[in-house]
């Protein structure tokens, strides 16, 4: 796929799973799944943010950009879960939709995951490259952060154990 088409197809991408994670946080009624949802929201408006001012300067020149920002947040994703069972330790009120949508939400990190490390394994440029992998890195971060939520919806209590290790050191 050409450079431009990609970047396109990125903008789009992060642009469906941004309304995504938006209707979700704004439907769910458990605070764990509203505050992933809604950081991974914010996360994905930021990545447009930032990949929607590169596509417009590629238009412009036709290269890529020496004065865009290639930096993108990072995410705070790992915190939200542990902050918030930490405080929590109860998931009584989510529901199956919660559920469906968090599975479905590591489908698009994969996705997305795989899409940026490929265009970044493409990129000749050592600029793109770095945005690239980064981009991957960070789905890669939303991936693992929402398979460790899906995880501890389904049986917080072995959730609980198995980060506490209760019984490996003896205490």
């Amino acid at each position: 796929m050409e450079r431009m088409a990609s970047i396109e197809l990125a903008l789009t991408n992060e642009e469906t799973e941004m309304k995504f994670y938006e209707h979700e946080a704004a439907r769910s009624k458990n605070a764990l799944a509203k505050a992933m949802f809604e950081t991974l929201a914010c996360d994905e408006r930021e990545h447009m943010t930032r990949i929607g001012t590169l596509h417009r300067k590629l238009v412009s020149s036709g290269s890529w950009p020496e004065t865009v920002k290639i930096e993108v947040a990072g995410t705070n994703i790992k915190s939200v879960l542990e902050g918030l069972v930490e405080g929590a330790g109860s998931v009584a009120d989510h529901d199956d939709d919660d559920m469906r949508a968090v599975e479905r939400a590591i489908g698009f990190e994969t996705k997305g995951e795989k899409f940026y490390a490929d265009l970044a394994r493409a990129c000749d440029n050592p600029k793109e490259k770095e945005l690239f992998s980064f981009l991957s890195g960070i789905e890669r971060e939303h991936r693992l952060s929402l398979t460790d939520t899906l995880q501890y919806l389904e049986d917080p209590a072995s959730w609980l154990a198995q980060r506490e290790r209760a019984g490996l050191d003896g205490m």
